[in-house]
């Protein structure tokens, strides 16, 4: 089965781009080499990829995420096609598996990766989260054995990586494109259904509808949540506090190049779902991520508008906006957000690291520097070893490489990069 990739074409406008003037936001209210570094459609899985998604990386790998566990190591999944990578097999089908590794600030680099999940056809993009007795969910797309073309899946393991519920647990058949946080003692599964031809990048379809579904910490499900039902919205992401959840997705806009960023907030205790919330009207499509910052009690939201010009949101845990950057450099899909004590990390499209300062009502950009690794589409990280160095691990097409960054020699962002 040949997975479709949308999306490409927009999206290396974005990874080339460097930010100049302010971005347009809105809000509205509703119902392993070491250098010194997706959305995916369920629709109509056996065509050959269209000639631009020829050079989709993804196919190589895509999604990587990681847990900290009680001692302070980190155990990172990602989803690959072997290591090295050999991306697509000679019918064009995706042939991602799930590896494991580990890092702790000890170490020089991530220790050699694994096979956790093995199955023909791609689980991917892996997402992962831990709750606070030491259970991991891995949660991502699935092509193998699927009656819907692929299923959103999801395993629970305990601290050791024994199995607890497990692979292959169901979220929803013909679910896709999911994600998972964890609260205190709940899982959050937020992902998307279904999918409508036409409109979104390339003209190539969006997804139809946003469900999140909670789960105790032995996978028993607690809560099914129609978050947008059978509507143009997809692409969905998810960060937690001890206690809630934040969801955040992009909606179509018909006729447009560009999406909106719309946000949620959802009590996995009991169910209840607040009002959406409109961040930006003007988004690039699939160019966000979410983290919570646990020494402000506040959800981090970054991201690039079709401008090209980055963006950052602080948001409480009832979803309240308490600070906003509007403009700042473009960001890059699916690269993760590093936190450390006040101030988060991001990577640039324009191969830089940025520093954002955040307060409780506050984010400044207070910081740039090079990156050796060129950053991409298809996942990375940041771990951070102590006060003065990050360690950044990033997907590639010839396999994870990673890299360090002194902080210290972070610099001053320029007028440019503040679009003055």
């Amino acid at each position: 089965m040949t997975r479709l990739r949308p999306g490409l074409n927009g999206l290396m406008f974005v990874l080339s781009a460097l930010a100049a003037g302010c971005g347009g936001g809105g809000t509205d209210h509703g119902s392993t080499q070491t250098a010194s570094a997706a959305e995916s459609s369920p629709a109509d899985r056996t065509r050959a990829r269209p000639a631009q998604d020829e050079g989709d990386r993804r196919a190589f790998n895509h999604g990587i995420e990681a847990v900290q566990g009680a001692d302070g190591r980190w155990r990172i999944f990602f989803s690959s096609s072997g290591l090295p990578p050999t991306g697509p097999d000679d019918s064009g089908a995706w042939q991602h598996d799930v590896y494991v590794s580990s890092w702790g600030p000890e170490d020089a680099r991530i220790s050699a990766p694994h096979v956790l999940i093995r199955k023909p056809e791609a689980q991917e993009p892996v997402s992962a989260a831990r709750t606070d007795n030491g259970h991991v969910m891995l949660s991502f797309e699935d092509g193998w054995n699927s009656d819907s073309e692929v299923s959103q899946r999801y395993a629970i393991y305990d601290e050791e990586l024994q199995p607890v519920a497990p692979y292959p647990q169901d979220v929803e058949p013909g679910g896709h494109s999911g994600h998972v946080a964890a609260t205190a003692d709940k899982f959050v599964v937020f992902y998307s259904d279904g999918w409508i031809n036409g409109g979104g990048v390339d003209d190539l379809g969006t997804g139809n509808g946003v469900y999140a579904k909670v789960y105790d910490t032995h996978g028993r499900l607690l809560h099914d949540i129609n978050v947008a039902h059978a509507q143009r919205e997809w692409w969905p992401m998810v960060a937690a506090s001890p206690r809630r959840a934040l969801l955040v997705w992009q909606r179509y806009v018909p006729g447009e190049l560009h999406a909106r960023l719309r946000v949620a907030v959802l009590d996995p205790e009991t169910g209840e779902l607040s009002g959406w919330r409109t961040l930006e009207n003007r988004l690039q499509y699939y160019t966000y991520k979410a983290q919570y910052i646990p020494a402000l009690r506040r959800f981090l939201v970054v991201g690039t508008t079709v401008d090209g010009h980055g963006f950052a949101h602080l948001l409480d845990e009832q979803g309240r906006p308490r600070a906003s950057l509007p403009c700042m450099p473009a960001t890059v899909r699916e690269a993760g957000i590093a936190v450390r004590d006040r101030v988060a990390y991001t990577p640039a499209a324009d191969q830089r690291l940025m520093h954002l300062a955040l307060g409780p009502s506050s984010i400044a950009l207070v910081g740039v520097q090079p990156s050796p690794l060129a950053w991409s589409y298809t996942g990375s990280l940041g771990l951070v070893r102590d006060p003065w160095h990050l360690h950044w691990v990033s997907l590639t097409p010839s396999g994870v490489e990673e890299a360090e960054f002194e902080l210290a020699q972070a610099v001053p962002p320029s007028d440019q990069d503040l679009c003055r």
